[in-house]
C-alpha cells in the first residue's frame, strides 16, 4: 500500500523533510513509504536511541499496539521511555495499530491505559496516534516539518521555555512509590541520574537519606515487576466503545 495517492497537498511542499530512521526499522512498511513520498530524504542508519530522529531535536519510537502490549507485559517500557525521557533530545511515542490489532494479547484495558499515563502524563512524553503505517509515514513528515518550520522562525511559541533536565529527571522520578519532591532531590544527588536510580540495588537505595528498607523495597519493585496479562479480560474492541489505549479516540494527524 503507497501514500501517493493519500499525499498529494503534502509532495507539493518545497521545504525538504530530513528523517533519520533506525536500520532495524526496514522490517517495517515505514521506510519504504516514506521513501515514496516527495521532497523526504531518509538516512537510514543505527540509533542508540529509538526509531527515528528529526534534525538534532526529536527522538520518535514507535511501537505497534501488539508491541507495546508485549512491552508492557515483559517491562520493557518502562525501561525504554526512561532512556527516552532522559536523553538530549525530545522524546515522542508514535502508537500504531487499532484495539482489534492486540486483541490476542490479553492485556487488560487498565494495565495499557495505566502504561500511557506513565508515558504520558508521569515522563511527560507525547503519545500520538496512527491507525497504520500510512498515517505513521505521513505523521513523521508533518513533525518534520513543523519543526523545520519552528527552525527558519515559521512558527512563534510565545512564552516557551523548555525545562531543564534535572526537572525532568526529578519529575520521573516523583511517580515513584513515596518518592515526593525532596527524595527525588537526594535520589538524583546519589545516582546522578534516573538510570542509575532505576539500575541501584535496595542497600544501595537505603543510603540517600529518608529511604529505608521498606521505600527502598517499593522503589525497586515499582521499576523491575513485570505486569502479568490477564486473558479473562481482553482489550475491548466493539465498534461503539472508545479506543481503550488511546488518550484520544482519533490518530493525531494534520493533513498540509
Amino acid at each position: 500500500m503507497g501514500v501517493n495517492s493519500e499525499n498529494t497537498d503534502m509532495q507539493k511542499q518545497d521545504n525538504l523533510a530530513h528523517i533519520v530512521a533506525d536500520d532495524r526499522e526496514r522490517k517495517s512498511d515505514v521506510i519504504e513509504l516514506l521513501l515514496e513520498i516527495e521532497n523526504v530524504e531518509v538516512d537510514i542508519r543505527r540509533l542508540s536511541i529509538g526509531d527515528y530522529q528529526i534534525g538534532k531535536r526529536v527522538i520518535i519510537e514507535r511501537k505497534t499496539l501488539k508491541d507495546f502490549a508485549i512491552s508492557v507485559i515483559d517491562g520493557r517500557l518502562f525501561k525504554q521511555m526512561i532512556y527516552l525521557a532522559n536523553s538530549k533530545f525530545e522524546g515522542v511515542l508514535i502508537l500504531e495499530g487499532t484495539s482489534s490489532d492486540s486483541i490476542e494479547i490479553g492485556v487488560t484495558r487498565e494495565a495499557m491505559q495505566g502504561a500511557l499515563i506513565n508515558v504520558s502524563l508521569i515522563m511527560g512524553i507525547p503519545v500520538l496516534r496512527s491507525k497504520n503505517p500510512v498515517e505513521t509515514a505521513k505523521l513523521l513528515v508533518f513533525i518534520a516539518r513543523q519543526i523545520e518550520s519552528i527552525t527558519n522562525g515559521g512558527v512563534q511559541r510565545h512564552g516557551y521555555q523548555p525545562k531543564g533536565i534535572r526537572y525532568r529527571q526529578r519529575y520521573i522520578l516523583q511517580g515513584l512509590p513515596k518518592v515526593g519532591r525532596e527524595r527525588a532531590d537526594r535520589l538524583l544527588d546519589r545516582f546522578g541520574s534516573v538510570e542509575a536510580v532505576v539500575s541501584a540495588s535496595i542497600d544501595d537505595l537505603q543510603t540517600v537519606d529518608g529511604i529505608g528498607k521498606n521505600i527502598a523495597e517499593k522503589i525497586k519493585w515499582a521499576v523491575s515487576e513485570h505486569v502479568s496479562p490477564r486473558s479473562s479480560k481482553p482489550i475491548e474492541t466493539e465498534s461503539n466503545s472508545v479506543e481503550t489505549v488511546s488518550l484520544a479516540a482519533q490518530p493525531i494527524i494534520a493533513d498540509t
